[in-house]
């Protein structure tokens, strides 16, 4: 069956960001509150024990307020908590310095040359998408863009998968995934039938998986089919 869509995951894979701990640390900064690179990072790993990344499609906005609250508190941060927790979650884009991987608009347009359908899956909130796409100019590049308010799911959840398939009209089996977590965007999307590359663009992963160093190899793979 030929292929008739590629869709994609956003963070890692089209998009570019600094480590969370600089991001974060940086916003901290605007405001006057002092701390290190290490000392954030260290707060953020154990934030990621407190709270469960599997309640980010109930809570939304809600989960980041309080994983942001967890971090300040370690930090020893107490004055005005929930203000500066919801201001590091509602200004986060500002600062966070997204920006595409250099060959993504290249592949993006040659793959539409193609006649394919495109889209994004991310674990992302709409609130999210709605900042960021066009702060690196991706607004009108896709067919469909799904978020966890999409459906109330994530990756690597059947269900948003199959949420995305149905919107653009395609079978699992008329469809590729690329993504950069083995999980979420190779494992999620092949357990619905749909073909899947992962990339990894330092080649650290060692596991036995269909990977690709940058973008422009999807076609490679297109034109062996």
């Amino acid at each position: 069956m030929k292929l008739k869509a590629v869709l994609f995951d956003l963070g890692g894979t089209l998009i570019h960001t600094p480590d969370v701990s600089e991001i974060m640390q940086r916003m901290l900064e605007a405001k006057g509150i002092r701390c290190s690179v290490e000392e954030v990072g260290k707060a953020r790993e154990e934030a990621d024990t407190y709270v469960d990344l599997k309640d980010l499609a109930n809570l939304r906005e809600k989960f980041w307020i309080k994983w942001n609250t967890k971090i300040l508190k370690t930090l020893g941060i107490r004055k005005d908590l929930k203000i500066l927790a919801t201001y590091i979650f509602e200004s986060w884009w500002d600062y966070a310095q997204a920006k595409l991987y250099p060959e993504v608009k290249k592949v993006l347009q040659e793959l539409r040359e193609r006649s394919l359908k495109l889209g994004v899956v991310t674990n992302g909130l709409k609130s999210d998408i709605d900042k960021v796409l066009p702060q690196v100019g991706l607004i009108n590049d896709f067919d469909i863009v799904v978020v966890i308010d999409s459906i109330g799911k994530m990756k690597p959840d059947k269900e948003i998968f199959l949420h995305a398939l149905k919107k653009l009209d395609v079978k699992p089996y008329e469809a590729l995934f690329i993504g950069n977590q083995i999980e979420e965007d190779y494992n999620g999307p092949r357990n619905v039938g749909m073909e899947a590359l992962l990339i990894d663009r330092e080649n650290r992963v060692e596991e036995d998986v269909d990977k690709i160093q940058s973008l422009e190899e999807i076609f490679g793979k297109l034109d062996t089919q």
